[in-house]
């Protein structure tokens, strides 16, 4: 456990920032997996609207620094792989 003032205070804003990305982490997979579960049932215009938001989220939490940005790009690259042979 922390000593010193400033230690506790950093544990605190680390308990705070974990839970947050955690959050962030929690939704970045279940957008990416209802892209994915859209492409198999019905491609077309609700595919490309799901892939813009999973491409919005996936930007956001990259910003944040929740994910690191190449991660993110190639996340994003993925999907849309994914929804453009779907839809050809």
């Amino acid at each position: 456990m922390a000593n010193h003032k400033s230690a506790v205070k950093r544990a605190r804003q680390n308990e705070i920032r974990r839970l947050r990305n955690k959050g962030t982490k929690t939704r970045i997979k279940s957008i990416v997996k209802d892209v994915r579960s859209t492409v198999g049932e019905a491609p077309g215009e609700k595919m490309k609207v799901k892939l813009n938001t999973a491409q919005s989220v996936i930007d956001k939490a990259s910003k944040k620094g929740v994910i690191h940005k190449r991660t993110a790009s190639r996340k994003i690259s993925r999907l849309a792989k994914l929804t453009n042979s779907a839809s050809a």
